[in-house]
Formats: structure tokens, sequence, C-alpha cells
């Protein structure tokens, strides 16, 4: 009997969705197809999932693949990262893939078996430019810029913790220096063009409002965010709807009103301005002041390296973001096609600087994807001096790419607003094993930096590298981008101090500099 009613309701129920599919214009395949139609959606909407974890092979995924998931998944868990049986890449017919050339010798290298991984900068940053709160940054890799909002509490928390038992830097992305910021880790505080929590009811930068916040927060640096690589030149519109009392308090602005960040800045509106703005910010604060940017045109960067030339004013780092890099939500076109990959333009933003002898007098900060160890040495060997992490970051504390950000239904609890979901995510946990990740790619970068012989991924050089073009042909990273002699690799001056500062053995005349 019970059987029986069961099977009349279900019955019913395909009817009436049958029905329902029958009258409906919307869809051409339900009304010609009906319930068996619904069928084709169901396998588009887990399409993705499907792939995931049946279809593809361990190196197809984008934008990581299987295998790069579980490197950061096993080293954030401290569990074991290596791989059996040799490379699955087909390295005999692969194009453009990077190999490094080991040294059979080598001088004075550091402890590989430090549990710490201590990692610290080559350069001091903001040195250069004599910024009163100048500093040696403690990590060469560090957590890029990822705005609470675009990600919950509980993941800002989770990745601040781990920043402070790591020790690196984390960027608190240009929506507002939150509570969850607060957790212990050292700051670089972004501006965009919203200026969120330095702003006038206008939506005009108030520098007393920015002195306020850096003045109560571990703030190390300043970042004024021109652009980034996944969304360049676009500006934004957080809807008055997703504007709560805690967005409007953090942000500066409205409750409930809708918000529109302009794609560009209002503060200033050229190079020269942009560099006023700098020192103000600069000499307000005491702090080093940086800019993030995408890669496009190129005449702003030759500009700024012509106004740097002469002394008086400049930033003391710059942050370039590949067009391969992520964001929460971003038009498919921006995400795929706008500005220039990380390797073409860091590679081209690093020439302009080197043609006029820049190169020890700020620091190249690298983003897009280079939290696996092989990106991101290359990344060294092009000219950078530190690295940021975001969705790398996100893996680490149980991001499982499901590639819903922008639909506010992250079903781990990092990329959304919902309470039910971020009530998911565990920031103590997670924040170990985001320090725990963070600690093994130093690692990785130490060994890496061993294997080719030099104390520190920045000693690593454009030659130290090749491109592969199938089993006929490589070219040195130098000779793929244009890279003249001495490009990409530090002072005698900057080499020397690093190594002294990472190896035991240090002569009396190397001691580093603080």
């Amino acid at each position: 009997m019970r059987a029986r009613s069961i099977a009349t309701a279900t019955a019913t129920a395909l009817a009436l969705v049958a029905a329902r599919d029958l009258v409906q214009k919307k869809h051409a395949l339900l009304r010609n197809f009906p319930v068996l139609g619904h069928a084709r959606y169901l396998l588009e909407t887990i399409g993705p999932e499907l792939r995931q974890y049946i279809v593809t092979s361990n190196d197809e995924e984008r934008p990581f693949s299987r295998d790069q998931r579980t490197w950061i998944y096993a080293s954030a868990k401290g569990e074991n990262n290596y791989f059996g049986f040799g490379t699955d890449n087909d390295v005999e017919h692969m194009q453009g893939h990077a190999y490094l050339k080991q040294r059979t010798f080598a001088g004075a290298l550091p402890d590989l078996h430090d549990p710490q991984a201590l990692l610290p900068s080559a350069k001091v940053l903001g040195g250069p430019r004599g910024r009163a709160k100048a500093f040696r940054p403690a990590s060469v890799v560090n957590i890029s810029a990822m705005s609470f909002g675009s990600l919950s509490g509980a993941a800002v928390t989770a990745l601040n913790k781990g920043a402070a038992l790591a020790g690196t830097l984390h960027n608190t992305g240009e929506g507002g220096l939150s509570p969850y910021h607060r957790n212990g880790g050292d700051l670089v505080l972004q501006i965009g063009t919203s200026y969120f929590g330095c702003r006038n009811e206008d939506g005009s930068f108030n520098i007393d409002k920015l002195k306020d916040v850096v003045a109560g927060a571990p703030v190390k640096a300043i970042e004024i965010k021109l652009s980034q690589g996944a969304k360049p030149g676009l500006g934004g519109m957080l809807p008055g709807a997703k504007v709560t009392p805690e967005i409007a308090e953090i942000r500066g602005i409205p409750l409930g009103e809708d918000c529109a960040s302009p794609s560009r800045h209002t503060a200033f509106g050229d190079v020269d301005s942009m560099l006023d703005f700098v020192e103000l910010l600069a000499t307000e604060t005491g702090l080093p002041v940086g800019i993030k940017s995408a890669v496009g045109e190129m005449e702003f960067w030759q500009e700024l390296a012509t106004l740097m030339a002469r002394g008086d004013r400049g930033v003391d780092f710059v942050t370039i973001d590949g067009g391969e890099g992520g964001t929460g939500a971003a038009p498919l076109t921006f995400s795929d096609s706008v500005s220039l990959p990380f390797r073409m333009g860091f590679s081209r933003v690093y020439g302009v600087f080197a043609e006029r002898g820049l190169t020890d007098d700020l620091t190249f900060i690298a983003s897009g994807k280079l939290g696996l160890p092989e990106n991101a040495a290359v990344a060294f060997a092009l000219g950078a001096d530190m690295i940021n992490v975001a969705r790398e970051a996100m893996l680490s504390i149980g991001c499982i790419q499901a590639q819903k950000c922008h639909t506010d239904k992250c079903p781990t609890g990092i990329a959304t607003q919902s309470p039910w979901l971020a009530r998911g995510l565990d920031p103590a946990s997670k924040a170990t094993r985001a320090a725990v990740y963070l600690r093994t790619l130093r690692t990785e970068l130490m060994k890496i930096s061993a294997a080719v012989g030099v104390a520190h991924p920045a000693l690593i050089t454009a030659t130290d590298i090749e491109i592969m073009n199938g089993d006929y042909e490589a070219r040195t990273l130098a000779g793929v981008y244009g890279y003249k002699d001495g490009w990409g690799e530090l002072g005698p001056h900057l080499a020397e101090e690093i190594t002294a500062l990472l190896t035991t053995e240090q002569s009396s005349d190397q001691k580093p500099t603080a």
C-alpha cells in the first residue's frame, strides 16, 4: 500500500512537471522533451564536478590542475607531498615548459631543515627612499589582496592568523581593513579607487582617515591599486542589498545604498600627480608606498621610470599582476583577454626600470598563479623580489576550485557572505593549514635555490632556466624575454648581503644590515 502511494505521488509530480514544460515557452528543449529535458540541465550544472573528479587528467584542469591542487592540499596538511614513479608530463614534446638547470658545485647554502623556513626579502622595503618605517620583509612569500566582502570573515581570519604563524604579510584588499584582519598578521593596506575606509562622503580620498586606520593596526606598507590582472580598467558596483551594517562601517559608505567603484583614481590623474600622491602618503605615515597594476600599454611605465630616475620622488615597490590572476567576479572577456600574462608583462616592466639602472632601488612583487614552486622560481629569475599568493592560499584553507565565487554560494565558506556556508570554515584549524602551506612553499623555494647553487631564490638568474620547445629547441629565459646581461639579478652588494644573512658561515665583512 505504501509503495503504491509513493508511486502515485511520483507519477503525479512527473505529470505536473510535464504539463508545466509543455505550456512554458522559455525553453524549447523542455517544450519538445518534457521531463527528459531536465536531465540536460542537470548534467550542465554538475558538469564541472564531473570533469574535475572523473573525466580530466592530472594536468588538464584550469586554473589549477589536479596535481597542483593535490600538492597544495598535501603541503597545507603537512602530509607527504611527493609524487612517485616519475613525471606524468609529456616532457619530450611539451612546449613552453620551464626547466631549471642544477649546478654540480655550490658555495655556502642555508639550512634546508629549519621548520619555520625563514626566507627574508633580499631588499629593505622603503630603504632606498629613506622611508621612516622601512623594513626588510621576513618572508618572500606573502598573502595577496583579497577583500573582506569577497571573502567571508572566517576566511580572512584564517588567512590573517596563518600569516601571523608563518611570519608573512597579509594584503587587506581594497575593501578596507576589517576586524578580521586584526588577528596578529602584519598588513599591507591596499587603497583602491573607492578609497574604502579612508574616504569622504562623496567618495574622495581623506588623508586623516587613512592615518587613523594606519595608526590603529599593524600596517607595514601601503599599496595603491591601479588595476588587477583578472579585470584591469574595470570599475564595479556593490549593490545596496550587500551593504550590511558591518560592510558600511568598514568601508565608510552609506548603509543599504549602491556603491559604485570608478575604474580610475580621482586623487590623481597622471603619473606626475600619482607620484605626488605616493610621497604624500609616505610623508604622512612614514610607511613604504607602492602600486599594484596589471600590464597593458607601456607608456605609463616608461614615464614612471623616467620621473623616478630624477631621484626626488618614487614608489617603493611595484606589484605586477598577471592576466592569469584570480578574481571573485569579472566579465569573461576581461578574465580571458585583457592585460598581459605574468611572464610577458613582468619582463616588460622590469626591462623599463633596468634600462635606467633603477632595479635595485625598488622592490618588485609578483602575483598571478605563482604559489607553485616552479612558477615562483621563474618569477624570481625574471627579477621578482617577493611573490604574493591568493587562490593558492584559498586552496590551503579548503577551496575546492568550485568556481562559484561570483554566486555567493562557495560550498567551503571562503568566497561567500552566507553565514550558513561560512560557519563550515573553522578559522583556527585552517589558519594552521595556511601557515604550513606558506612555510612549505618557502622550503621548496630554498630547495630549488640550493639545486641551482645559490642561497636565495632572488639569486636565480634568467640564464639558470630554459624554456623548452618540444624536443628540438630550448632557449634561456633571458633569451625568450629579451633580457640583457645582468637583468633579473641583484646588485653585488644586495647579493652578498642576502647570502650572508641566510648562511651560518658569515665573514666579518658580510654582516647583514637591519
